[in-house]
């Protein structure tokens, strides 16, 4: 089976750049300038990227003090070239090196470097000077710290890794100490609860029962005295009809005179008929 590896990409963030010091006193221009390129490529880094900005700041000094091999100095020559007829420039070697000595390893190190954006950003991270001083030491002091910083860091972390890890530790044994002891507790109450109701069931029964016989006796008097009371409450029922049958006797009695005076006058009215037909006759 076959296994693919993915390529090492890292972000704009990972790349790290420090400052470099060069003395440029004693060397030789060329394997001085691959030096100095090298550098600004960032190649003497394993994170190195060829489309990325990975390389370092490079601060060269002495560049007075370079030199050349065999007959370079007399044979070499610089030249420049406006494009426009009769303007080509030549430079020699000594007269450059007099004059301008940091041209001399801008351009040696400017042919090494790619043609393209990324090598005119590489070119400008390049701080070349004629003698040993330059305004850089800052820059440079932070680089050379950054490592001691980082190992601080790191043992920082690690410290505070290892001391996260014994709370981490140490809180687990608490919640252990605390779930047995919870566990301990638990099961001593479930005993005892299983203990208590059979030690204290007839003591329990026999409360039941002495307070059952102290309340049925106040239960059946409270009973009784509803019944005694009962009888009271019928006498007026039974009163009730025996005025009603009062008053229905006495209407018929008063209404029998009415009858009877209507019958008075019926027999009035005939005896005054008769009497009034036998004096007419």
């Amino acid at each position: 089976m076959v296994t693919r590896l993915k390529h090492y990409n890292p972000s704009a963030r990972d790349m790290v750049n420090d400052w470099q010091v060069l003395d440029a006193s004693g060397q030789v221009l060329g394997r001085f300038a691959t030096q100095v390129a090298m550098f600004l490529m960032g190649k003497n880094k394993p994170e190195y990227v060829p489309h990325m900005l990975s390389g370092d700041f490079v601060v060269v000094i002495n560049a007075r003090e370079i030199k050349v091999t065999g007959r370079k100095a007399q044979q070499k020559i610089y030249k420049r070239y406006s494009q426009y007829p009769g303007t080509l420039k030549e430079i020699p070697y000594e007269r450059m090196q007099a004059r301008f000595p940091e041209r001399i390893i801008e351009m040696a190190v400017k042919g090494m470097l790619p043609k393209n954006k990324l090598g005119r950003r590489m070119l400008k991270r390049l701080k070349v000077y004629a003698g040993p001083e330059h305004p850089h030491s800052a820059q440079v002091i932070g680089s050379d710290r950054r490592e001691s910083r980082e190992a601080e860091a790191l043992a920082k972390a690690e410290t505070a890794a290892a001391a996260a890890a014994i709370k981490k530790a140490t809180a687990e044994k608490q919640a252990a100490k605390e779930t047995l002891a919870s566990e301990a507790r638990a099961e001593a109450a479930a005993t005892v609860a299983v203990e208590t109701p059979a030690r204290k069931a007839p003591a329990k029964k026999a409360a039941a029962k002495k307070a059952t016989a102290r309340k049925t006796p106040a239960k059946k008097a409270t009973a009784r005295k509803p019944a005694a009371k009962k009888p009271a409450a019928r006498k007026p029922a039974a009163k009730k009809p025996a005025v009603k049958k009062a008053t229905t006797a006495r209407k018929p009695a008063a209404r029998k005179p009415a009858a009877r005076k209507t019958r008075q006058t019926t027999t009035e009215k005939t005896t005054a008929r008769k009497s009034g037909d036998s004096g007419e006759k």
